[in-house]
């Protein structure tokens, strides 16, 4: 039976198939909003020239639904992504990682034209902080980010028993007071050992589908 979170996970999936276009290259990230995506995405028929996976979970799940998972390596670059978020804002800052794919995740972002995030209501938020930033760190590193983290008023918790297709390790970040997203970002990502960070300000989204019982709203 499908749950209600669940119904409004598939209609922001469904919403973001209209802006596919046949014969395209896409990017494709990771989570559950997104695997709803990728079933709708096959039941379409829509031909594709392939998709860019952001983690090897979607790559197999690409795979399994027939779509060719291409090398970002071997592109210019991709005309459309689209991801999920654990956080998103009405400016369309956000925060990704609660799957552990940030990095890659960010990655493909970076590469395309157009992000779009669909997301149901509950990830829509006024201020970032009330979910833990994901912070992925070099294993060797893990203690030292946090002591850093929390000397800047953090509180880290390691995620043990968790290794990111990188090899690497995730820092979950609490207690965050978020009013500068941005500054945040780039002060996390310039910590020595720090990987990726998982706020999304500096390459924001640039439309935010939100699925609501009443609909789907474009942000």
């Amino acid at each position: 039976m499908t749950s209600p979170q669940d119904a409004l996970k598939r209609a922001a999936a469904a919403a973001a198939l209209r802006f596919v276009e046949p014969h395209s290259i896409i990017g494709i990230g990771t989570g559950s909003t997104v695997n709803f995506f990728i079933e709708a995405l096959a039941a379409s028929g829509m031909p594709l020239r392939g998709g860019v996976a952001s983690s090897e979970g979607s790559a197999a799940r690409l795979r399994a639904a027939g779509i060719a998972v291409l090398d970002l390596n071997e592109l210019d670059g991709i005309g459309l992504y689209i991801d999920g978020a654990d956080e998103a804002t009405r400016t369309r800052v956000l925060v990704k990682g609660g799957g552990g794919a940030l990095t890659r995740e960010k990655i493909v972002a970076a590469a395309a034209a157009r992000f779009v995030c669909i997301v149901d209501e509950s990830k829509l938020v006024t201020r970032l902080g009330r979910f833990p930033v994901p912070v992925e760190v070099i294993p060797m590193a893990r203690a030292l980010v946090a002591r850093a983290l929390r000397a800047r008023g953090g509180r880290p918790v390691w995620r043990e028993s968790f290794v990111t297709d990188n090899g690497n390790q995730i820092l979950d970040v609490h207690d965050l007071e978020i009013e500068d997203a941005g500054r945040i970002e780039r002060e996390f990502d310039a910590l020595t050992g720090v990987v990726c960070t998982g706020i999304c300000a500096a390459r924001p989204a640039d439309l935010l589908l939100v699925a609501r019982p009443g609909g789907v709203e474009e942000i």
